[in-house]
């Protein structure tokens, strides 16, 4: 036991004379610490298990228990002998204790220290009782009990804080009836900022101000004060803070500074010198601020660099509630010391109807430096110069919140390098020229939960973490927002997680439930959409009432019925307000709670047939270009006959590549106005059924099948509802060619199947033919090639009768592929070459690409496999050149076949391994299977037979899991293999 002590006021540590000792895990820390707190008293077992786990403790808690206890007994007495009694760690009762005397523990020299300076205080010797306690704060090391978590440690934690701050508090006071009121403000000021509601440091600072002869910025800190304790906790200050607030106010002679008491048996110390003055305006920072790292420390190295020969501008952008003046606070604490002849600070009111005018905010600066009101001159351009000569030779901050313009803001600025400025606006500050611009955007989602926790309850909010991060979307990741909810969880603590999740789950009533006391997130919108005039409100409006992840340009002038270069200057025009984002050039965006708030404003001056009107646009819009992309990409002008007219031209595609990236891009929109159109009161159905089946091209590129299924079973859903066959048999072909894609087989069949007779029940003979072809290549898919070979035959003669000739040659190809599996190898390379004629005489691209696949297909079960590469080598170039991955891998497997048949192995080698590298990169399953299968066999022929093994033992589990037919190839393979060994 010699030599031991211990600490708690910060890391869990322990020394043996100077050589600190390896305490081991977390876990054995927290034992040590749960200990040491007991000061010698017994923790049972159940009381350790509870300290460490909590509620949920894991199954062997106890035999782990037992494990850190044994530890930690080795490191605390490593010589002891198993025969002995320990006798610093024993165990008693069940549980444990420590047998320590009491100066080997921090806190007790913590608690002793302070008992030592309320006995000087008691006796009359202030100056005694400050050394002491500083003596005892200079025993802490940091958070206490720092590295351990839980519950428990975290009460403690809370604890030991509050005896900490309490002695803080006690010290600045000793040091005010010690008449030091100008040595204490650069400390309170930062104790206050980390800790903004503890009123007994606010007024500390306070008196510590007005004794300094700075009454203005003593009755700043009570404004404040009141300020934070609204916005965080809904109360005012208490009736000391108040008080002395009042005798502020009326110059109450009692809080005259008291003169410095001489210390004991010495020299009395002389009276301080007031300072010039050096106002340090800036308010609290927020304990709780929560992320920006990236954007702190960016902007924190420009503000503190030095040697510059221009002053650094730093212009914060963003919309209301964002976070702006949070920030910028913050920033400016954190590079204050590089500006030590003071801080200014200003609101500005450039949101509301009254902005701050110049002159007024100058005078104020100018008084702040010292300046008599006599000297302060009449205007604007006078102040303005006067500001800059007094700041010449100096280092000051200044931090200028809620500009409206650059005009408010350019008399304000210094002109020496030495300063710098912050600048928070809604706007971007056109014409700030020089100045470091940055667009705030929301928190992302762990830093809103943390900030949610810091404020509703760490504990309770980790809890149900899946569940504040759901607050956290619904909130748009916007801090006012996250703050208000978390104010109002705080003050309810009936309420739980999912109570305040389910209230925000209504859209229409989202932004209200978005209120604590006076501070709600729809007036702090309302500000920035009372700048906007007639047209921009409008079209703020109207571009919200469409659910779309964000707004192209050409989107954008439809929905307004507008020209593109009147709605790119609307919509430029809305971005440079901070009411709409562009996350790329052409494209537009709303913040989630601004669009909710812009629908509320349609609703309150729109009528609803032009609220109508805009959906159905749109809706026009993405029909149109979806079918010219579909055209685009398939190279067939009459394959989109059958769906409906739309009055909007749509956009042009040049190639099939740009087609398909549109598609691509657009998923996401395209799915989404799909889906407005099944609600209730949607007239559009029809349209949004054919704009599904429009996006055909993309789904047979793999892409987007989770989106598109989602889709289309929500619009078979609505159309049922709604008694539209029509519409529910269309999309039904859809889902079933999405899942066909996908390989589920059995669930494309079942739904094809019901889209059969709902297209013959309303004539639909387009989708009555895709669907027979569809069918006729599940049978083939399933081997059952007498069945399809019959299908495809009845669909290659609808078509015919349709005057559908790509789906024609489509069908053929399909046709070819089943009389290969009957055996019929010619009637499989005439029906090939006759699909492939066709899509040439049509000039269908993609068509060429697939019949010529298909052909390939024929020759190599023809035996023709020098032919056979030819084909796949001409139709690879041309998947790759338009981007049809899922096509490019399905040859890369059929290439490797051919190659492998015709004694090329290391070239089948190089196809297989491609194909299965795309497969896998596109989630492809039962392609990823088919390589694996051909790769497999590559390895067996180069002599390879454990690694050829090991492809098909892959390839078989992937069959085994779809239900493929392929898995007794797979087995047949397996089982050569073991007789050959």
């Amino acid at each position: 036991m010699d030599g031991l002590r211990f600490a708690v006021l910060g890391p869990v540590r322990a020394w043996r004379d100077d050589t600190e000792l390896e305490l081991g895990t977390p876990q054995q820390r927290a034992v040590l610490a749960v200990l040491l707190l007991r000061r010698g008293r017994t923790a049972t077992a159940e009381e350790l298990v509870d300290a460490l786990w909590g509620e949920e403790p894991p199954a062997r808690a106890m035999t782990a228990l037992r494990t850190y206890a044994s530890r930690l007994r080795g490191v605390l007495e490593p010589g002891r002998e198993a025969r002995q009694k320990p006798t610093v760690m024993v165990s008693e009762a069940g549980g444990y204790a420590l047998r320590l005397p009491r100066a080997a523990l921090d806190l007790a020299a913590f608690e002793d220290l302070n008992t030592t300076a309320e006995q000087a205080r008691r006796a009359g010797d202030p100056a005694a009782a400050a050394r002491a306690l500083r003596e005892a704060l200079e025993v802490w090391d940091g958070e206490p009990l720092a590295g351990i978590h839980g519950a428990w440690a975290e009460a403690q934690r809370v604890h030991l804080a509050e005896q900490r701050l309490a002695a803080l508090e006690t010290l600045y006071g000793i040091e005010l009836e010690m008449g030091r009121a100008s040595e204490s403000v650069a400390d309170l000021t930062e104790l206050t900022t980390e800790h903004p509601l503890r009123e007994r440091l606010r007024g500390l600072l306070m008196l510590a101000l007005y004794r300094c002869g700075r009454q203005a910025e003593a009755l700043g800190v009570y404004a404040d004060t009141r300020r934070v304790l609204v916005d965080e906790l809904g109360i005012d200050p208490g009736p000391e803070l108040a008080d002395l607030q009042s005798r502020i106010l009326a110059g109450d002679a009692s809080l005259a500074e008291p003169p410095a008491p001489a210390e004991r048996g010495g020299v009395p110390e002389p009276e301080p010198t007031r300072p010039p003055p050096t106002p340090a305006q800036l308010p609290a920072a927020v304990a709780d601020f929560t992320g920006r790292s990236v954007a702190v420390t960016e902007l924190s190295a420009v503000l503190a660099e030095q040697d510059r020969t221009a002053m650094p501008v730093v212009a914060v952008a963003g919309i209301g509630g964002i976070g702006k003046t949070t920030l910028a606070v913050h920033l400016g604490h954190a590079v204050r010391h590089h500006y030590p002849d003071g801080q200014l600070f200003a609101e500005l009111r450039g949101a509301g109807p009254d902005p701050a005018g110049p002159e007024a905010v100058l005078g104020a600066f100018l008084r702040a430096f010292g300046v008599p009101d006599k000297e302060v001159p009449a205007g604007l351009e006078e102040r303005s110069a006067l500001l800059r000569t007094r700041l010449s030779d100096r280092r000051v901050l200044v931090v200028l919140d809620d500009a409206r313009d650059a005009d408010q803001v350019r008399p304000l600025l210094p002109g020496s390098p030495g300063c710098a400025v912050i600048v928070t606006s809604r706007s971007r500050l056109v014409g700030m020229h020089g100045a470091r611009a940055i667009d705030l955007g929301g928190l992302v989602t762990d830093e809103a939960i943390t900030l949610f926790g810091r404020i509703a309850g760490e504990q309770r909010v980790e809890d149900e973490r899946e569940i504040a991060a759901e607050v956290a979307a619904a909130c748009g990741f916007l801090p006012l927002a996250v703050r208000i909810v978390g104010s109002r969880l705080a003050s309810r603590r009936s309420w739980s997680m999912t109570t305040i999740a389910e209230r925000l789950t209504d859209e229409r009533r989202r932004l209200d439930e978005m209120r604590v006391g006076n501070h709600t997130v729809a007036a702090t919108f309302e500000l920035g959409y009372g700048q906007l005039d007639e047209r921009q409100a409008r079209a703020f409006r109207l571009l919200s009432l469409s659910d779309v992840h964000d707004i192209s340009l050409a989107a954008g002038a439809v929905m307004l019925d507008l020209s593109t270069d009147d709605a790119e200057d609307l919509l430029e025009s809305l971005v440079d307000a901070s009411l709409l984002e562009t996350p790329a050039p052409g494209h537009y965006r709303y913040h989630d709670l601004l669009r909710l708030f812009a629908r509320r404003q349609a609703e309150r001056f729109d009528s609803a047939d032009a609220r109508a009107e805009v959906p159905h646009r749109l809706l026009s819009f993405y029909l149109a270009s979806a079918c010219n992309a579909y055209q685009a990409a398939e190279s067939d002008d009459a394959a989109l006959d059958h769906l409906c007219r739309t009055e909007t031209r749509g956009r042009d595609f040049g190639t099939a590549e740009q087609a398909l990236n549109w598609l691509d891009r657009e998923t996401a929109n395209l799915c989404a106005v799909i889906a407005e159109a099944t609600r209730d009161t949607a007239p559009d159905l029809a349209l949004a059924t054919d704009l599904l089946l429009s996006v055909e091209p993309l789904l047979t590129t793999g892409s987007h099948l989770w989106e598109f299924e989602q889709t289309a079973r929500l619009v078979v859903s609505a159309a049922m509802e709604k008694g539209d066959r029509h519409s529910q048999g269309r999309a039904g072909y859809i889902l079933a060619l999405d899942l066909f894609v996908a390989f589920r087989l059995d669930e494309s069949h079942e739904t094809l199947l019901t889209v059969v007779e709902l297209a013959r029940e309303t004539g639909d003979t387009v989708i009555e033919a895709e669907s027979l072809n569809g069918l006729g290549v599940i049978a083939m898919e399933q081997r059952r090639y007498d069945v399809g070979y019959e299908l495809l035959n009845e669909a290659v003669q609808a078509f015919r009768k349709c005057g559908a000739r790509g789906a024609e040659a489509n069908t053929l190809g399909n046709l070819a592929r089943t009389a290969l599996g009957l055996g019929r190898t010619d009637d499989a390379v005439s029906a090939a070459e006759q699909g492939l004629r066709t899509y040439r005489e049509i000039g269908s691209t993609i068509g060429v690409a697939k019949a010529t696949y298909n052909l390939g297909i024929a020759l190599h079960g023809a035996g023709r496999y020098d032919a056979a590469l030819a084909r796949y080598t001409e139709c690879l170039l041309d998947f790759r050149r338009i981007g049809q991955q899922l096509w490019e891998q399905h040859t890369l497997y059929r290439l490797a076949e051919s190659h492998l048949s015709a004694e090329n192995p290391a070239e089948a080698m190089a196809a297989a391994e491609e194909s299965l590298r795309i497969s896998r990169a596109n989630a492809h399953r039962f392609g990823q299977g088919r390589a694996l299968v051909v790769l497999g066999r590559v390895l067996s022929e180069l002599g390879s037979p454990d690694r050829a093994r090991g492809c098909w033992e892959q390839a078989l589990e992937i069959f085994e899991d779809l239900g493929a037919p392929a898995r007794e190839d797979v087995r047949a393979l397996l089982s050569e293999a073991l007789i050959a060994r």
